[in-house]
């Protein structure tokens, strides 16, 4: 005879979907008080000529901690509207940009000399 019995076998997993999708971008705009403009840069293969050609999307992003500037290099995930062009979050600074001094500016600035041997 068959035994009836049932046993406590946990239920299967689901498979895990694709999930978020994360991109890699560079900062290029980061005016705006917890906004950052971020490109990401990508190759594609021109459809008759087979070349490939470098393009750009422009993400706008949601930064809470204003953690990152001008350069800096970022991972970026999608994540629900925030604003009328807002659609990704930060998820961590992946490098810092070098600082930006002002000591190779100053002569750019009107009114601003530079004295260089001048004696």
């Amino acid at each position: 005879m068959a035994d009836t019995t049932t046993t406590n076998t946990p239920a299967p997993e689901k498979p895990a979907g694709p999930g978020p999708r994360k991109l890699l971008g560079i900062v290029t705009g980061d005016k705006n008080d917890k906004t950052r403009r971020v490109e990401v840069a990508r190759r594609v293969q021109h459809p008759k000529y087979g070349k490939f050609i470098k393009k750009r999307t422009v993400c706008y992003t949601h930064d809470e901690k204003n953690e990152s500037h001008l350069g800096d290099t970022v991972e970026i995930v999608e994540s629900r509207p925030l604003s009328k062009s807002k659609r990704w979050a930060l998820v961590r600074v992946v490098t810092k940009a070098p600082s930006r001094t002002l000591s190779g500016l100053e002569a750019a600035v009107p009114g601003g000399t530079i004295d260089t041997a001048k004696k």
